[in-house]
């Protein structure tokens, strides 16, 4: 753990922990919130059958994003997510988004 805190930049085993929590809980709401938004906009199992899974796990990525920084800033590490988002989006090449 002292690795991956350090990576991180993380001081305590009490923020270490608030951020597993935080990534547990974000990967279940995101998977839980893609079913109903599915529904929604009308994407059903019946009218796209094998492509349903693949269509709602590209959902669930733009949902955990926003999910990830919400219910971190819920547990007071907005400031940690944020970087960690940036950082994560900037080596999917999408980090023109966060140019300053």
């Amino acid at each position: 753990m002292k690795g991956l805190k350090k990576r991180w930049g993380i001081t305590s085993n009490f923020q270490l922990t608030i951020v597993f929590i935080v990534f547990a809980i974000t990967g279940s709401a995101s998977a839980w919130i893609s079913k109903p938004v599915c529904v929604w906009l009308g994407i059903l199992k019946e009218d796209f059958g094998f492509w349903h899974t693949p269509i709602r796990l590209i959902l669930i990525f733009p949902l955990y994003q926003i999910l990830l920084v919400l219910i971190g800033f819920l547990f007071g590490q907005f400031k940690f997510f944020w970087a960690f988002e940036k950082k994560m989006l900037q080596k999917m090449g999408l980090g023109f988004m966060f140019k300053e």
